[in-house]
């Protein structure tokens, strides 16, 4: 029996081409909403899972069994590249990732080295060699942003307010460039390690970014990225821009770069795609927490955002930040069949 065919919608939706259904899939949609992730959790803990190919392949594919989602995104952590890089970390119960030793000083930018993917990370990349003979939907590669890894590297963890990250900004500016300097090389060599081995999308998050307002953001991060995309362009593949709680940084984070622009459900759709001009595909922008409601209140929302697309080429529909852990698995399924349903239309290539 031959294989299904290769579902391209998402890649059509991100060139702003057109497509016979809206494309969906989510951020986090391998995770610990799934029995079936949660049970490999007891035995596994999340860095040997992201370490070891066999078992990344497996729970990245879950999702794409259950629920038809357009496309796949490896199972791995923006963390990865750090360790190799010479700043080790560990995920603590209910607080994240926490850094032994966080960068405070110009010698702690120094000490951290050049990242070699192939030798530092080879285990992400045999996941994407072994997911691309499996897979008849795209598949989505990603890493963290240079600001976002350097707020976790200077905070040593998580953070709300993000003051040891604003006040070497602010204090030692020259510092600050280039600790984001240096995290940007490793950005761009890890992402096109991750599209030679096979990624078809990339998706860059920069979940911390909406901390700073626009003038820190032109300072500190534009030139960056905008090195980082401009890089990345000869990779060949779609590139998405992602950030949450960055309606006032919409303009500028389209002027760094990126063929889709992820928004939070902070802003409406059609808010933000006005705000972008209609220049790039756009990816959002459910609330995740919706999804634990009632499923008349996930219906009523998800058909608003649809509404607020209005038909355009180049909408992705997705959450506006990643799955949560309560997440009800079917209400996840519901929702692709009513997106895929209330959005079919004919389409000539």
């Amino acid at each position: 029996m031959s294989a299904p065919p290769f579902n391209d919608r998402f890649l059509r939706a991100c060139r702003r081409q057109p497509v016979d259904r809206t494309p969906v899939w989510f951020m986090r949609q391998a995770g610990r909403y799934q029995p079936e992730y949660r049970r490999l959790r007891e035995r596994y803990d999340l860095l040997t899972l992201c370490k070891t190919p066999e078992l990344a392949v497996q729970v990245t594919l879950l999702p794409v069994y259950q629920m038809e989602v357009d496309a796949a995104i490896l199972f791995a952590d923006i963390m990865l590249p750090l360790e190799p890089m010479g700043a080790p970390f560990r995920f603590e119960a209910g607080v994240g990732p926490v850094l032994e030793r966080p960068i405070r000083s110009a010698e702690d930018v120094e000490r951290l080295r050049p990242l070699e993917p192939e030798a530092d990370l080879p285990f992400v990349l045999e996941a994407i060699r072994l997911l691309r003979r499996e897979l008849q939907v795209p598949l989505i590669g990603f890493a963290g942003a240079p600001f976002t890894l350097a707020s976790y590297l200077i905070e040593g963890g998580p953070s709300r307010a993000f003051t040891q990250t604003k006040a070497l900004l602010y204090r030692e500016p020259a510092l600050a460039h280039r600790l984001l300097e240096r995290l940007t090389d490793a950005i761009i060599a890890y992402l096109k390690a991750q599209a030679r081995a096979g990624a078809q999308a990339l998706q860059i998050f920069d979940s911390w970014v909406g901390c700073l307002g626009p003038s820190d953001y032109r300072t500190f991060v534009l030139p960056h990225m905008r090195r980082l995309f401009a890089e990345l362009r000869g990779a060949g593949v779609p590139l998405i821009h992602f950030g949450v709680n960055t309606g006032g940084l919409l303009p500028l984070m389209q002027e760094a770069g990126g063929d889709v622009i992820g928004v939070d459900w902070r802003v409406g759709l059609d808010w933000a795609w006005e705000r972008l001009g209609y220049r790039t595909a756009i990816q959002g922008n459910l609330d995740p927490a919706l999804l634990l409601g009632p499923w008349e209140r996930v219906e009523q929302r998800a058909l608003e955002v649809l509404d607020q697309a209005d038909g355009r080429p180049g909408h992705i529909f997705n959450l506006g930040h990643g799955v949560l852990p309560q997440t009800p698995p079917d209400t996840l399924k519901r929702l692709v069949t009513l997106i895929h349903e209330r959005t079919e239309r004919p389409t000539t290539r």
